[in-house]
């Protein structure tokens, strides 16, 4: 039995860096394959390697899956992995990878928006697409979103004053423009970010920099993904 019918007969849809996704419909053949390969994310989960130690507390803000910060967890080996996911859909999926992997102890997952705005609500309208990569706080596109539904927010300072996270880890389809104009970023000693231009519109991803070196960030290395999907990885002495 080759590997993939093995994976498939134990309801595991891929497998990488040592973390078994679960099959789910959110997990469809390709992008099975693109996880397997190491496209999936990559260059998000290459940096947040590269950066994380044993010694370090991780906030991560747009689960996805949970294969992000699931390969953290389980390779990085920081103390804690606090997550937070606006899609409820994807809650479940995420527990299950979490479960799956054995690694409850050292990561979980809320559902909800953090926010960093003085007069932010206690919830939020979030558009769910039919691809769980496109749905976001943002409404850029009427004809994609499916349904709209409220997600609770929490306060970005408050999570951070209670969990002391030293590493942020944030993808989250473009709403980092609205959370970075606020944020207090002072307790973080590295972040990995991905920008959304496409998302933004013209200049929008100038505008994250600006706002992103407004918060005493200092960008160390970035590019551009096949998706054209920026990241940026910023590191200063903590």
């Amino acid at each position: 039995m080759d590997q993939k019918l093995a994976l498939a007969a134990t309801g595991i849809a891929a497998d990488f860096c040592g973390i078994k996704v679960p099959a789910s419909k959110f997990v469809h053949a390709g992008r099975a394959a693109r996880i397997k390969s190491g496209k999936y994310e990559g260059q998000e989960i290459k940096a947040s390697l590269h950066i994380v130690g044993e010694e370090d507390v991780v906030l991560e803000i747009g689960s996805g899956i949970g294969l992000v910060g699931a390969v953290i967890a389980a390779n990085a080996k920081p103390v804690k992995v606090a997550s937070y996911e606006a899609n409820p859909n994807l809650i479940p999926v995420i527990e299950e990878l979490y479960a799956l992997n054995g690694l409850t102890d050292r990561i979980s997952v809320k559902n909800a928006v953090l926010v960093t705005a003085p007069d932010a609500p206690a919830s939020l309208p979030f558009y769910l697409h039919k691809s769980y990569l496109g749905s976001s706080l943002l409404h850029t596109d009427s004809k994609r979103a499916k349904e709209q539904v409220e997600v609770p927010t929490s306060s970005f300072s408050v999570v951070c004053g209670d969990l002391k996270p030293t590493v942020l880890v944030m993808d989250i389809e473009g709403g980092e423009l609205d959370l970075l104009r606020h944020a207090d970023l002072s307790g973080f000693r590295a972040i990995v970010l991905e920008f959304h231009p496409k998302v933004y519109g013209p200049g929008g991803d100038a505008r994250v920099q600006k706002v992103s070196e407004a918060r005493w960030l200092s960008e160390t290395d970035g590019g551009f993904d096949q998706d054209g999907v920026g990241l940026y990885s910023d590191v200063w002495p903590g």
